[in-house]
């Protein structure tokens, strides 16, 4: 009786493993290059996003074009824009990395700008919370007095409050307001 059981488990096993093991290329196939590139993209996002010196103060993006990666954005230190291809260079299936990532001129001038305008929208009423997190989702570039906001706030209120605070900090020149308003 155990023999009859015992053959009849290993028959059933043997049977899943077959049609396993032949249905997992069909659905692993079916759209192999989207998942790929997406999982590509999440893990360049992942390891942009958690770079030692990356800031509020930089603005990292990128672009994939089939196995080749291009960097854009700026940074605030020169180290950063040599670590963020660095760590690029290192996912799977990347095989050429672009860097057009800018490196911004170094002033006290501007990190003074950096500072108050950093105070001056988080600080705000509402976009305090935002402060909070692990990584901010206003991103403060500043070049020779001139300030660009990046990232994405939740709402039309949130930009137009961040861009009005960055409006009144000393000495800045000029605010461009690239936020982007997040989709639900």
């Amino acid at each position: 009786m155990r023999k009859k059981i015992t053959k009849k488990i290993t028959m059933m096993l043997m049977t899943v493993a077959l049609l396993g093991g032949s249905a997992m290329p069909l659905m692993a196939d079916s759209d192999p290059q989207i998942t790929s590139k997406d999982a590509m993209a999440k893990k360049i996002r992942k390891e942009l996003v958690t770079l030692p010196y990356f800031s509020v103060f930089d603005n990292l993006s990128f672009k994939v074009e089939e196995n080749t990666v291009i960097l854009y954005g700026q940074v605030s230190r020169p180290s950063l824009k040599s670590s963020a291809e660095r760590v690029v260079e290192k996912v799977k299936g990347v095989e050429e990395v672009v860097n057009k990532i800018e490196v911004l001129p170094l002033s006290p001038m501007d990190d003074r700008i950096r500072i108050a305008t950093y105070r001056a929208i988080y600080s705000q009423v509402g976009l305090d919370r935002l402060a909070l997190a692990a990584n901010p989702p206003i991103h403060i570039i500043v070049r020779n007095g001139h300030v660009t906001l990046e990232g994405v706030v939740n709402s039309k209120s949130d930009s137009t409050r961040a861009m009005m605070a960055a409006n009144g900090v000393s000495n800045v020149f000029s605010v461009t307001n690239n936020l982007r308003i997040e989709k639900n």
